[in-house]
């Protein structure tokens, strides 16, 4: 029964450190980086498409994207789609492809950034905190169903353990990102 809740608890507390990964690859930090399209869709036929779905997606050099539409008439809705994002990139369409120049990071841009990083790390952390409440309240369960207080007492602590350890790991990779984003 503990082995459970605390496999159970250890699985979204991953998934909070995959969703944190995903989050810290969509901010940009002046180098060119497709992924900082993967949130982005466009309005294909009636339908929201992500954008690497619907076109090629190459890196020329380290500040340059340029995305080529496999179907032509996409184009607009995709140029469109990146103005209306938070990017903060203004896309140059030659009628064939869209490229996205990646300015060098202001100071002030790179602040704004280490922000919205300490926010997706702090959603993490919650993500993490909920899922050791969770773990806690089905122990309390178990113990009244006639699970015994010394395994209840174990599970809690090895619950808290997982806790701490993923923490950690949310702190290791804001600092990585961190530093990223801040070097110029």
């Amino acid at each position: 029964m503990v082995e459970q809740i605390k496999k159970d608890a250890e699985e979204r507390m991953q998934r909070a450190l995959d969703n944190l990964a995903e989050a810290f690859a969509a901010v940009r930090t002046g180098r060119a980086n497709a992924m900082v399209l993967d949130r982005i869709t466009a309005d294909y036929y009636g339908t929201q498409t992500p954008i690497n779905q619907m076109a090629a997606i190459k890196t020329p050099d380290a500040h340059m994207l340029v995305i080529e539409p496999w179907d032509k008439s996409a184009l607009r809705a995709i140029e469109q789609a990146i103005q209306n994002s938070n990017l903060g990139i203004n896309p140059s369409n030659d009628g064939t492809a869209i490229r996205l120049a990646f300015p060098q990071l202001t100071e002030e841009r790179r602040v704004e950034l280490v922000k919205q990083c300490k926010m997706y790390a702090e959603e993490a952390r919650v993500a993490i905190r909920n899922a050791r409440r969770d773990a806690n309240e089905a122990l309390e369960k178990a113990k009244k169903d006639g699970m015994s207080e010394d395994d209840q007492t174990r599970g809690e602590k090895e619950v808290q353990k997982l806790t701490d350890d993923h923490v950690a790991k949310v702190e290791e990779a804001f600092k990585k990102k961190e530093a990223e984003v801040m070097e110029i």
